[in-house]
């Protein structure tokens, strides 16, 4: 059997214990025997509530195990509003926060992650938090309600939160089990690794109990000590000392993290929980025989002898019962007469009990044993418990700091966690295997940081100096391996192209250290763009001998390319190309390159392989442009022509043209309509690189008399171009029909990626692509580069990445007059003038890459390195202190949603202080922006709110939106629409948009709003309203289209107060009509809906094909089957079908109750099997009742007639069959003439529309749009 087998690996950990904020602390601690127990003093009782006649009583001991900072968290981090985070218990935090540092521990980013990892956890099975300070605020109870309480502070939503904030797939399961819980959920998740359940598993356990600096009552023969020490296994032991903590681990199947490259901390060899059954004094008492079997069955899973087990980290809770009975039971599942050779020692002594996060720090105290081969001592023990016969047992307190030595096997540990009532645990661990040391790398590294603010990312990089300070052996490979995989990308971010420890250090430092050619980059990621790359291929002139050198030498995807092709072209050529681009210094002084027939084959080669590699690395072009001889590797990787055929091609190309007699090319500072009418027979314009100026080519004599001429008249200077030829001129004309027969020899094809033509300075169109007469035309006029840059640098999300050497077309882009301000244009290879090494120059650029938000594929980057994951810091979280404190003051409660005049009430509004975002604080600057400003800050909880926030970065949703809005119309006196924060999502555009109402009647009728603005030379995309009339539905898929499509919503008419809905789906496929064509008068259009919204649009489509009107696109999202049987027949019915509910007998008891009574019943149904947002109040569900029932009646009374445009069908996977039936398409198949395309989409029948389901959806209709696009472009002006 394979020695790793059914082995699991602890590859990460993370936590917060008394005096330690994480692992490195609690080392420090344990191994220097530190007591971290805190000794309150009655200041610190009296502030935490604690009355004096309780804490003067003779037997009130005044310590705990406590943790800082309890009241801290990074809500902005993981997304809650303050709100949100103040009503969430601090064991729930913080699990959530050690969570995310485990994973960042072990190296791992949970967004990139192939496999499913699961969450195992434990929590303090009280909330002592919602006790002491929430439940005893009478206001916030009714205002935010019981379940929203219940899902921030019960045990069972402990795991599950984990796996919806990081987006876990793998189980989640809260385990409780008293003291043992987080050993048992070790256990539980050891298994499911086994049983392949997940690939990776969060294992941890929380327990924070208030007041947070709070002592307690000693009771004789209890388990708490009477003088706030643990003295585990001593004679003096009376118990144990109550702590706070939270401790998490990261497992994985150790093959898996052996060939995966982890850092394994420590091996879970066996594992085993058991209960005591009933064999014992009481329920509570603790069993020889059960603890004795649970070790005896992890040491036989574990396949070891007991004797190589040489340390136990006990439950040891030193109670005079408890003691004797573990040893007892150790004693027995050894079962060997060897004597004291195996250390014990309990973590207690130091920290305290800290309940159901016991197990896990007992877990993690003896894998750092083992990490460091130390074991640390266990505290105040000096004779041991009469009860304890140690002279006979294998056993021995460890009391000083150990080295941990032993007899040629490896070291071993064994952790036990009894839970009171009976349930045991315990694992059997080995020190980490040994592991193969990383293999060499490249000489430059590439290292990458990134954080959600902009002062989170400077913490990050001084943890990160400091960290490579105190670690100066590292391996600078793995220290940058790990930050790219296993860091998730934000959105501040910084990057460093560097070869040493210390030349990082410095550069971070801002030191710029003598040798290092590179400095460190910052920017941050406009997260409302989404960079496109475009390729730019450079064309003659722009070569040099080696470029690309040290690429070849070390980049095999490169050097393979450029050997392929090399070989391929040697009967071409006549020669090795390779001896011409990278000669031996003898050859160097002839430097055949510059010859013609060399050039342009070598510019191809050197091109081609550098966009492959690129490509190799997930740098995939959007879009591309060529120079003259780069439009050929343009339209290679476009699939016009093959890379043989291109190469043949290329070859023939330069051969011919160094056949004809040399001439001379000048450039000149003329636009093209300055320096046409100056022309002659013999000088031709050959390129216009700028709009500023022109290359004019012909024969030597002629050039030089054209450039003496306008010096001459005009004071004009030119530049002489060194070329052997005069490119692009009629001095080509000869080699033109031998040319055209080499290019009708190949197969062209239309172009699968989109580039600009030199030739028309426009996209390439596929008749021209494949027209061999092109490519004659290509190689004779004027090269009209400068037209094929301006649609390029005129949009800023184009990223503009020369591929080939040097910058030229760098240059020209950063010329370009209509050139977009920020937009970054980047170059590949050194300027043969840089003395810069050519692997940390490409590093830089890709550096700079994914400074502006660019995907790398990590993994492919190191396609050919075995590297390491090594523990480096971890995120710097920003926490702020979000707390209800235990008092009487009142505290108004934003959350709910239906009392808005709550907010006029005389009380006290706790505002936090304002996250920070992109956007620095602006303040208001009129009434009406203080008023916006006053009303968002009490409903968000967020003090000084500035007028460029946006609401949604804030922590608002559409449920908040929608009551805001109505708060707004309240206070204001003006008719917003339910959507104006879509729009409008700034107090500064509110504000704008409201001074404009006040002023002038709107421009576009209510039904339509503006979801996204977009590009007004692009289509807009109008979505029809679902069941319930409003559009927010659709923000998330207007903002994975792209900031460039324009989106419309159609909301219900309904909405503005005063008018009814109309029954016929007809009726109102006509009202929106109307009102779209307030935005676009004629057609193409482009319509769609989700659910109810798909019937309306479908039959808007009709109506327009009616009225002459072209529908380019139809795209329903999961609409009901036309025809199909509805069974709801009453009120009941109708609303058990909103909340998800079975049509089952069980209703006829609700039918007997009011209708208000009906709804709050069907109200926390839906709430709880989450079929409505928690904020949904009992307004809301009957305004939604009541639109339901009308369009309900709609679709009854619908019949489709037969549509003859396009359809893309989206249905969700997730399917219910009282709701959503399966394969919804089925009954509009018959409706639909032409086959329409069905895809699938993760997600309920509600969820498909968010993130990050709605990110497939947007990515299918945006492939239509394109082609859409491309076909209406007349159109598109003509509406406009």
């Amino acid at each position: 059997m394979d020695d790793t087998e059914g082995h699991i690996a602890i590859i990460g950990m993370a936590g917060r214990f008394p005096g330690a904020k994480n692992v490195n602390e609690l080392w420090d601690n344990l191994k220097n025997g530190v007591e971290s127990i805190t000794f309150l003093s009655d200041e610190e009782l009296l502030s935490a509530g604690i009355e004096p006649t309780v804490f003067n009583q003779p037997n009130y001991v005044k310590a705990k195990g406590a943790l800082d900072e309890v009241a801290g968290f990074d809500a902005a981090f993981f997304g809650l509003t303050p709100f949100d985070a103040e009503i969430t218990d601090p064991q729930q935090r913080l699990f959530l926060e050690c969570a995310w540092e485990a994973l960042e521990h072990a190296g791992y980013d949970p967004k990139t992650y192939a496999g499913e990892i699961g969450v195992y956890g434990s929590v303090g099975g009280i909330s002592t938090y919602f006790a002491k300070n929430l439940s005893v605020n009478p206001e916030m109870m009714e205002t935010v309600g019981d379940y929203a309480m219940m899902l921030g502070n019960d045990k069972d939503f402990l795991c599950t939160r984990v796996a919806y904030k990081l987006n876990l797939s793998g189980p989640a399961v809260t385990v409780q089990t008293a003291c043992s819980s987080s050993l048992v959920a070790v256990v539980m998740a050891c298994q499911s690794l086994s049983h392949y359940q997940c690939d990776m598993a969060l294992v941890g356990g929380a327990a924070i109990s208030m007041p947070a600096k709070a002592g307690y009552l000693y009771q004789e023969g209890m388990i708490l000590s009477p003088d706030g020490h643990c003295r585990a296994f001593d004679a003096k032991a009376k118990g144990t000392v109550p702590g706070n903590g939270v401790g998490m681990v990261v497992l994985k199947r150790l093959e898996d993290a052996l060939a995966e490259g982890d850092c394994i901390h420590a091996v879970i060899k066996g594992s085993h929980i058991n209960n005591d059954a009933s064999a014992k004094m009481s329920y509570t008492a603790p069993s020889v025989e059960g603890q004795a079997k649970v070790i005896e069955e992890a040491l036989a899973m574990a396949s070891i002898d007991p004797e190589t087990v040489t340390y136990v980290e006990a439950h040891g809770t030193g109670t005079s019962l408890g003691d004797p009975i573990e040893i007892a039971a150790l004693t027995q599942a050894f079962n060997t007469e060897r004597q004291n050779y195996c250390a014990i020692g309990s973590v207690k002594t130091n920290l305290g009990h800290l309940d159901s996060a016991a197990g896990i720090v007992n877990l993690i105290a003896a894998v750092l044993a083992l990490k460091h081969q130390f074991i640390p001592p266990s505290l105040h023990f000096e004779t041991p418990n009469p009860e304890i016969d140690f002279a006979n047992s294998p056993f021995f307190v460890n009391t000083t700091l150990s080295e941990w030595q032993t007899d040629g096997f490896p070291r071993r540990a064994g952790v036990s966690a009894f839970g009171v009532g009976g349930t045991n645990a315990h694992v059997v661990l080995e020190e980490s295997p040994l592991v193969a040391q990383s293999k060499k790398s490249r000489a430059w590294q590439l290292l990458v940081l990134s954080a959600k603010t902009d002062s989170a990312l400077e913490t990050a990089t001084r943890q990160l100096v400091e960290h490579l300070k105190q670690h100066p052996d590292l391996n600078l490979a793995d220290v940058a391996y790990t930050y790219q995989v296993g860091r998730q990308a934000f959105t501040h971010r910084r990057m460093l192209v560097c070869q040493t420890l210390e030349g990082a250090v410095t550069t971070l430092e801002g030191q710029r250290q003598s040798g290092e050619e590179f400095k460190a980059l910052t920017a941050r990621v406009d997260q409302k763009k989404t960079p496109s790359v475009v390729f730019m291929f450079s064309g003659q002139g722009s070569q040099y001998v080696n470029m690309g050198l040290e690429l070849y030498q070390t980049e095999s995807i490169f050097r393979e390319q450029v050997d392929y092709c090399a070989e391929y072209l040697k009967p071409h050529l006549n020669l090795d190309l390779r001896t011409v681009l990278y000669p031996n210094s003898a050859q160097n002084e002839n430097q055949p390159l510059n010859q013609t027939a060399l050039s342009q084959p070598a510019l191809f080669v050197i091109e081609y392989a550098l966009a492959q590699l690129w490509m190799s690395w997930g740098i995939q072009p959007a879009a591309m442009i060529g120079h003259s001889i780069g439009e050929y590797v343009a339209a290679c990787l476009a699939k016009v022509l093959t890379l043989y055929e291109a190469l043949v091609l290329v070859a023939a190309r330069g051969r011919l043209m160094q056949s004809m007699p040399s001439g001379t090319m000048l450039a000149v500072p003329l636009t093209e309509a300055e320096i046409r009418p100056l022309l002659n027979d013999t000088i031709d314009l050959a390129t216009i690189n700028v709009p500023s100026q022109s290359v004019i080519s012909g024969p030597t004599e002629a050039v030089e008399q054209f450039a003496a001429q306008l010096l001459a008249e005009q004071g004009l200077e030119c530049q002489l171009i060194y070329t052997s030829h005069a490119f692009h001129s009629a001095m080509m004309s000869p080699i033109l029909p031998s040319f055209l027969e080499q290019v009708q020899k190949i197969q062209l094809h239309s172009p699968k990626v989109p580039y600009l033509s030199n030739v028309t300075g426009t996209w390439i169109k596929a008749e021209e692509a494949t027209d061999p007469n092109y490519w004659v035309k290509h190689l004779r006029q004027t090269v009209r580069f400068a037209d094929g840059l301006q649609p390029l640098v005129m949009d800023s999300k184009n990223i503009l990445l020369e591929v080939g050497p040097g910058r030229t077309l760098s240059t020209f882009a950063k010329r370009h007059p209509d050139k977009v301000a920020g937009q970054v244009v980047l170059t590949s290879l050194r300027h043969p003038k840089d003395e810069l090494s050519d692997n940390g120059f490409l590093l830089n650029t890709l550096g700079q890459l994914w400074l502006v938000g660019v995907v790398v594929l990590w993994a492919k980057f190191y396609g050919e390195e075995q590297r390491q994951r090594l523990p480096l810091p971890t995120y710097p979280f920003e926490r702020q202190r979000y707390w209800i404190e235990v008092s009487k003051e009142k505290r108004i409660t934003l959350k709910k949603l239906d009392d808005f005049e709550s907010l006029q009430k005389e009380e006290t509004v706790v505002l936090h202080s304002r996250q920070k975002l992109n956007d620095e604080y602006a303040s208001p600057r009129n009434e009406t922006e203080k008023k916006i400003a006053e009303i968002w800050q009490n409903f968000l909880g967020i003090a000084k709110i500035g007028i460029y926030d946006d609401f949604f970065e804030l922590g608002g949703d559409s449920l908040t939106a929608v009551q805001l809005i109505t708060k707004l119309r309240k206070t204001l006196s003006v008719e917003l629409f339910s959507h104006s924060l879509l729009n409008t999502p700034t107090i500064a555009t509110l504000a704008e948009s409201i001074e404009q109402i006040s002023s002038k009647s709107s421009a576009l009728p209510f039904s339509l709003v503006e979801i996204q603005a977009g590009n007004k030379h692009k289509l807009p995309l109008f979505m029809v309203h679902p069941a319930g009339g409003h559009v927010y539905i659709y923000r998330d898929l207007a903002h994975c289209l792209g900031t460039e499509q324009p989106v419309y919503g159609l909301q219900a008419t309904t909405l503005d107060g005063k008018t009814e809905h109309s029954a016929r789906i007809e009726d109102r496929a006509i009202h929106f009509i109307e009102a779209l064509r307030a935005r676009q008068p004629e057609g193409p259009y482009l319509l769609g809906g989700h659910s109810f919204g798909s019937m309306v649009a479908f039959e808007m489509a009709q109506q327009l094909y009616r009225l002459g009107q072209k529908v380019a696109l139809l795209v329903m999202i999961d609409p009901p089957q036309p025809g199909a049987p509805i069974y709801t027949v009453d009120d009941v019915d109708i609303l058990a079908l909103l909340v998800g509910m079975d049509n089952n007998a069980s209703l006829a008891q609700i039918r007997q109750l009011s209708f208000d009574k009906q709804v709050a019943y069907f109200l926390e149904h839906g709430k709880t099997n989450n079929k409505l947002f928690t904020e949904t109040t009992q307004v809301q569900l009957r305004q939604l009742f009541h639109l339901f029932k009308i369009d309900l009646e709609a679709i009854l009374c619908y019949v489709p007639q037969t549509y003859t445009g396009k359809v893309i069908f989206f249905r969700a996977n997730e399917r219910d069959e009282f709701i959503n039936p399966p394969y919804p398409e089925r009954g509009w198949s018959k409706f639909i003439a032409k086959k329409m395309e069905v895809y699938e989409v993760p997600g309920n029948h509600f969820t498909m529309n968010y993130s990050p389901h709605v990110e497939f959806m947007a990515d299918m209709i945006n492939k239509y749009l394109i082609k859409v696009d491309n076909k209406n472009e007349s159109m598109i002006s003509k509406n406009y």
